[in-house]
């Protein structure tokens, strides 16, 4: 019994030793404590200030104006929807004014469809790349933009890369098959008549309810014709 008193009487001059060293450590570096909680409290606060001061603000401005920027591109009015009528912006300039905001994010992917439309490969590509894609059937579908893109360059590896990145992307009937039918048609061009009956075997397989399965015993008649003539 006295070897346990003794013992919880050392645990307590140990915490007390404990606590009266942090006491002293506080005390000497009181300034560069009040120093580091100072700059915490700046940097919380600024957060809190940007975010509600300035970045909602530009978001709810944006929304306004994307909405005639859609509304334009809708009706293919391609350039008022990339430059504005002069009372709202395009999503030219929503870019460059608000572009910490979700609508100059989907302004990215709306300016490069523009492109596509207008044939301006380079724009497109530039813009559709700087596209975060915030849904699935826009994420494949920029990726597949951009493919377009470099296949009218005659960037056929490129734009191979970008179908196949864009079949991955959601795999369903409608994006994935689209692609996987553009990129049999790559395969076809670069003469890889046994890689595009792959190509076509996997939409018959995976994706048997799309619209690029109708057809797709035809292809794979032509590219197995095809590769055995090769």
């Amino acid at each position: 019994m006295a070897e346990k008193d003794q013992n919880q009487g050392i645990d307590s001059i140990e915490i007390n030793e404990t606590i009266n060293k942090a006491e002293g450590y506080i005390s000497e570096n009181k300034k560069s404590i009040s120093i580091i909680v100072g700059a915490v409290l700046v940097v919380i606060l600024g957060y809190f200030g940007y975010t509600n001061l300035i970045v909602k603000p530009q978001e709810e401005n944006a929304i306004r104006e994307m909405f005639m920027a859609e509304r334009y591109f809708q009706m293919d009015s391609v350039n008022l929807a990339i430059n504005g009528d002069g009372q709202f912006m395009g999503f030219q300039e929503i870019i460059d004014n608000y572009g910490s905001s979700s609508s100059a994010n989907r302004a990215h992917y709306y300016l490069g469809m523009c492109y596509m439309k207008k044939g301006d490969w380079d724009n497109a590509i530039e813009y559709l790349s700087g596209y975060d894609a915030e849904d699935d059937v826009t994420g494949a579908l920029a990726l597949g933009a951009i493919g377009d893109a470099n296949l009218e360059k005659g960037n056929n590896d490129e734009a191979l890369s970008y179908y196949m990145k864009a079949v991955d992307w959601d795999k369903n009937q409608f994006t994935s098959a689209i692609f996987l039918l553009k990129a049999a048609t790559v395969k076809e061009l670069q003469n890889d008549y046994k890689g595009a009956t792959d190509l076509y075997e996997r939409i018959k397989k995976d994706y048997p309810q799309s619209t690029e399965a109708r057809d797709v015993d035809r292809y794979i008649a032509r590219a197995t014709q095809l590769s055995a003539k090769g």
